[in-house]
């Protein structure tokens, strides 16, 4: 991998991974886009799952895989590569002791960066967060994507432009552009890729993560994400309490050994931690009610019945 390979990240089976006929459905139509060659991007809300579903089809397309984190910071050279540093040779000639001669030669390094390398070698990039980069940092993805050619400063020693290995693929993934920190991809960019949007993962797959995860019984993964997704509904401030909330709660029930009971102290405590602490402060004892009465009642089979009729 030219000195490379140390960035490049071994995905293997996962034996946790949670595969219901929701994710099933996603990572195959996903890879049937990829296989037509066309770039996959997953967009969705913080704990929808993109990065997973990104890395889970980069393992079936059983390539090496070049990761690469979006950044405000980033260039086109981070991304690409650029000079660094200069390498200086002088000759002394001196043969003739009457006679000196002297020649000088200054090269520039050149350091090839990862979507460079996954190009030239053929291997799966997952552009994870691509918006959270400048629109102008990601401009070198258009030809890549399109003409299948890398354009490079003149300086670059093999030329001014590469052919894409036919092997490439790429993946990306970001969060709807009202996040904070979000860029908005330029038309032509987003023109190129087939978007696939992930909203909160269904009744189904969210017990079974949960249960995966955590350990717990099947009924107290039931309740935990009960409680989560009724809490959703009522907190009035538009946040997304996703699957890490359901995860963090059952683990933290484990590791104390207590029960997903509403006369559990712990877990009553742990629910607010976990949930009431992402509203507004002055908001917070108002939502500590509403938890409260939704951790009281029988929420288990409200909600169940309500995912039934849908």
């Amino acid at each position: 991998m030219n000195g490379n390979g140390d960035f490049l990240l071994n995905v293997q089976a996962d034996t946790g991974f949670i595969e219901t006929d929701r994710i099933r459905e996603l990572t195959e139509r996903s890879l049937a886009y990829v296989t037509a060659g066309y770039p996959v991007h997953f967009c969705g809300p913080a704990g929808s799952g993109k990065t997973t579903l990104a890395l889970r089809l980069a393992e079936q397309i059983g390539r090496p895989v070049a990761l690469i984190y979006g950044d405000d910071e980033t260039r086109s050279s981070d991304l690409v590569g650029g000079p660094s540093g200069f390498s200086r040779h002088r000759l002394v000639d001196n043969y003739i002791h009457t006679v000196l001669k002297t020649e000088e030669s200054m090269n520039q390094h050149w350091v090839d960066q990862r979507l460079l390398v996954a190009c030239r070698e053929g291997l799966t990039l997952v552009y994870d967060e691509f918006t959270r980069s400048r629109p102008e940092a990601n401009n070198v993805l258009l030809s890549i994507l399109e003409e299948r050619v890398v354009s490079l400063p003149s300086l670059k020693m093999n030329g001014s432009y590469i052919r894409v290995h036919p092997n490439f693929v790429a993946i990306f993934t970001s969060n709807p552009e009202d996040y904070v920190g979000v860029h908005q991809a330029q038309d032509a960019l987003r023109d190129r890729l087939v978007t696939m949007y992930l909203d909160s993962f269904d009744w189904e797959t969210e017990v079974a993560i949960t249960r995966s995860r955590s350990g717990l019984s099947h009924e107290e993964a039931t309740m935990v994400v009960s409680i989560v997704r009724g809490f959703r509904g009522l907190d009035g401030h538009g946040l997304r309490h996703s699957i890490r909330d359901c995860i963090k709660i059952a683990k933290i029930l484990c590791q104390l050994h207590a029960r997903a009971r509403p006369d559990d102290p712990v877990f009553m405590q742990t629910c607010r931690d976990m949930l009431v602490s992402q509203v507004p402060f002055s908001e917070a004892p108002r939502a500590w009610e509403r938890l409260q009465g939704l951790l009281k009642r029988n929420i288990m089979q409200d909600v169940m019945a309500s995912q039934t009729a849908n």
